[in-house]
């Protein structure tokens, strides 16, 4: 240990510490230089040309504005959820058969109206049209069955409306 002390205080090893400290001191400044440099060519490079605003704040203001977009998307998209949701009970198919029904009176001017929904949830309408008086009757349908007999013209249209497969627009 005494020997390192002795080497330290050598003339020639205080003169390279000293050395050794002066260029890293030159280092470090030249360094400072290179960063105040660096730095002052970042925030000439973020200052947009006119306004005088930065990058960094017109990149915050897409930000805040993607967020209110995705905000609105799925608000968006749950309200088509609810929609595609009623929509399946919203009358959706249709049949209708014309017939006549009674031999005595003209053309086809009774008629059998299925309307149904995506689930074959609806009503079969009945109009029997005769010369002295004219009559609608309705029947509840569920899941294209209806609790009441139906006649052979109210059983074709609401086969009609359940083999169709298109959407009333």
């Amino acid at each position: 240990m005494e020997n390192i002390m002795e080497i330290i205080k050598t003339d020639n090893v205080q003169i390279s510490m000293v050395a050794l400290i002066i260029i890293l001191l030159i280092g470090f400044i030249i360094l400072l230089v290179r960063f105040a440099k660096l730095n002052k060519r970042y925030n000439n490079f973020m200052k947009k040309l006119g306004n005088g605003e930065t990058l960094q704040e017109d990149l915050e203001t897409y930000m805040y504005r993607v967020e209110k977009v995705e905000k609105q998307n799925a608000e968006i998209t749950n309200n088509i959820k609810n929609i595609e949701n009623d929509l399946t009970k919203c009358l959706q198919k249709i049949g209708m058969v014309r017939y006549n029904a009674f031999k005595d009176t003209g053309s086809d001017l009774s008629f059998a109206l299925a309307l149904l929904d995506e689930n074959n949830n609806g009503v079969v309408l009945n109009g029997i049209y005769s010369r002295e008086m004219s009559n609608i009757y309705a029947k509840p349908v569920e899941n294209g069955k209806s609790s009441y007999t139906l006649s052979e013209e109210e059983q074709q249209a609401l086969k009609k409306a359940i083999d169709t497969n298109d959407i009333i627009k």
